[in-house]
C-alpha cells in the first residue's frame, strides 16, 4: 500500500529547509528589525507570510478542509514543478500522463528530466486502465488525471481513478482546474480516503484571477510539509494575497458568473452543433468546448482574419480537425456564431 517515506527523493528526506525571518517569528509587534526590510512604510515593504495562513483559513472555510491540507503555488504550474522535484528522481524515475492532456505535465517532466509515459485517453476521451495499470513499473511516482479535461472537456469517469488509487503506490494527481464547472464532486471530499491523492485546483479560471496565478494544491499534512519544504520562501506576493482574500469574501457572485457560463456553454455548444461546418462537438463540463471541423486550419484562420482568437488543437492526438473555443460573454459567443456562420 502507500508509504510516503518510499517516495520521497532521499535528498528531500534529508533537506533542512530555508528558514525565513517570518518563518522564526509569526505574530504581532511593534518594531521589525529581522529581516532586513526597508523600514519606510509603502505599503509592501514588510515581506508577505510565507505559509499564507490567513488565505488558506478562508479557502479552507469554503472547501470544508483544514488549511494543514492546503498548498499554494505561483500557479498550478509551481505545484506541478514542486510535486516532480520532491517525488521524482532525474533520470530514475518516471511519470504517467493520459493525451490528450494539459502540456504542462510534460513540460515539467522534461525539465526536471523526469521520464514521462504515455497512456492515450481512448476514443471517448476515458482512461484505459487495463493499459494504465500494464505502464506502471517500480519507477513510477505520480500519475497526472486532468477532470475536466483539456483540451477535451470532459471529466473522466470516476470509477477508473478509483481504481488507479487503489492499485498505485505512487501519487494520483488529480486537476480540477476546471472543476467549478462541473457537476460531478471535486475530488477533495476523499482526501481522508485515499493517503496517495492530491487535488489541484486555480484561481484562473472560475475565479477570474489569472492574471495573479494562484494555484492551490489539497492533499494529507503529510505530503504538503514535504512540498512546504521546497517551495521558494515567499512564493506568493502580496497583492496576490490580497487580491484573493477579496475575491473569496464575493463567494457567492462567483457561483452567479459560473451559472452564466455554464449556460453560454450549453447555447454555444447547442448553436455550434448546427452548423454545416461542424462535424461533432463534444460534452464539456469545462468552460470551453471542442468541437470538430471540416477544416480546423481554414476555421482557425478564417477566425484570426475576424480578430477571433480560438485554439487550433488540429494537430493534438485524438483531436485531429478540431478547434477548442472559450466561452465568452453573450455577445463574444455570438459573433463567434456569426463568423461561422458565414465561412463556407
Amino acid at each position: 500500500m502507500f508509504d510516503l517515506n518510499k517516495i520521497i527523493r532521499s535528498n528531500i528526506k534529508a533537506l533542512t529547509p530555508y528558514s525565513s525571518a517570518r518563518d522564526e517569528f509569526s505574530g504581532q509587534a511593534s518594531i521589525y528589525l529581522d529581516a532586513n526590510e526597508n523600514p519606510f512604510n509603502t505599503g509592501f515593504n514588510r515581506y508577505p507570510d510565507p505559509m499564507q495562513w490567513t488565505v488558506k483559513e478562508k479557502i479552507a472555510a469554503i472547501k470544508k478542509v483544514k488549511k494543514e491540507n492546503i498548498l499554494l503555488g505561483n500557479g498550478s504550474d509551481e505545484v506541478i514543478d514542486l510535486l516532480l522535484r520532491a517525488f521524482c528522481e532525474p533520470k530514475e524515475n518516471n511519470i504517467i500522463t493520459f493525451p490528450p492532456t494539459y502540456g504542462m505535465y510534460e513540460v515539467y517532466g522534461n525539465i526536471n528530466n523526469v521520464e514521462i509515459q504515455k497512456v492515450s485517453l481512448t476514443p471517448d476521451f476515458q482512461i484505459d486502465v487495463a493499459a494504465t495499470l500494464k505502464a506502471i513499473n517500480p519507477q513510477t511516482k505520480l500519475i497526472f488525471v486532468c477532470s475536466p479535461n483539456n483540451p477535451t472537456g470532459g471529466s473522466i469517469n470516476p470509477e477508473a481513478v478509483k481504481q488507479l488509487l487503489k492499485s498505485f503506490e505512487g501519487i494520483i494527481v488529480i486537476d480540477e482546474a476546471y472543476a467549478d464547472f462541473s457537476q460531478q464532486e471535486s475530488w477533495i471530499g476523499y482526501l481522508d480516503i485515499y493517503p496517495n491523492l492530491f487535488v489541484m485546483q486555480t484561481f484562473s479560471k472560475a475565479w477570474g484571477l489569472a492574471a495573479l496565478r494562484m494555484g492551490v494544491g489539497y492533499a494529507s499534512p503529510e505530503i504538503i510539509k514535504v512540498l512546504n519544504k521546497i517551495k521558494p520562501p515567499y512564493n506568493i506576493n502580496e497583492l496576490t494575497q490580497q487580491a484573493v482574500l477579496k475575491k473569496l469574501e464575493s463567494y457567492a457572485d462567483v457561483q452567479k458568473e459560473i451559472e452564466i457560463l455554464n449556460k453560454e456553454r450549453e447555447d454555444l455548444a447547442k448553436q455550434l452543433t448546427d452548423l454545416p461546418i461542424v462535424q461533432k462537438v463534444y460534452p464539456s463540463d469545462a468552460n470551453f468546448v471542442l468541437a470538430k471541423v471540416n477544416d480546423a486550419n481554414k476555421t482557425y484562420n478564417y477566425l484570426v482574419d475576424k480578430g477571433i482568437i480560438v485554439r487550433n488543437r488540429n494537430t493534438v492526438t485524438l483531436c485531429e480537425g478540431c478547434i477548442r473555443i472559450t466561452v465568452g460573454t453573450t455577445e463574444e459567443n455570438k459573433e463567434v456564431i456569426n463568423a461561422l456562420k458565414a465561412l463556407k
